[in-house]
């Protein structure tokens, strides 16, 4: 019964997170997220480090998650969606755990794997190099669409097999996270 659950669940939650729009074979902006801090993770210590704000573009096909850096579309981040039935949320600590419309996808390119999670309010990459002992996390928070970040980027429709670029970005994929 779950399995036959499941591609529904799915369709519905891809759909609720990209406001309501069609899942189409493309990809299709999703939303806008402004990346606000980076940790440095080694064992128990946490180092921020110093970045500048960079807004990230956010696409989705309902199968992979697709982020891009403003201004160098052909830098983009491509992640495997495995769970769309919602993400954790504590507000406060030790507070209730709250489950939240979102998406969690994976991606592991050249030794790197990486973890997604997305939600309309935010979206965090959390990076685990192969050989080291550090793990990156990086933190953004969504922002509202303007026109001029809304258009699909240039080579949506590379083919899977394609590499992902470095740790970029981008707005919420369309069915990700409206």
């Amino acid at each position: 019964m779950m399995k036959r659950a499941f591609p529904s669940l799915l369709a519905a939650c891809l759909w609720w997170i990209s406001g309501g729009t069609s899942i189409a074979e493309e990809f299709r902006h999703v939303g806008d997220y402004l990346v606000k801090s980076r940790l440095k993770l080694t064992g128990e210590k946490a180092t921020p480090i110093a970045i500048k704000p960079m807004l990230l573009h956010v696409y989705t096909d309902g199968i992979d998650i697709r982020v891009t850096a403003e201004g160098d579309e052909d830098a983009r981040s491509t992640f495997s969606i495995y769970r769309s039935d919602g993400i954790g949320r504590q507000r406060t600590p030790g507070g209730a755990l709250e489950v939240i419309p979102g998406l969690q996808a994976t991606s592991n390119s050249g030794g790197l794997l990486r973890h997604l999670r997305l939600s309309r309010e935010s979206l965090t990459i959390t990076s685990f190099p192969g050989v080291s002992d550090q793990t990156i996390v990086t933190t953004a928070i969504g922002v509202e669409p303007t026109p001029e970040n809304t258009s699909p980027p240039k080579q949506a429709n590379v083919p899977k097999s394609e590499g992902a670029a470095p740790d970029a970005k981008s707005p919420r994929p369309e069915s990700a996270t409206r």
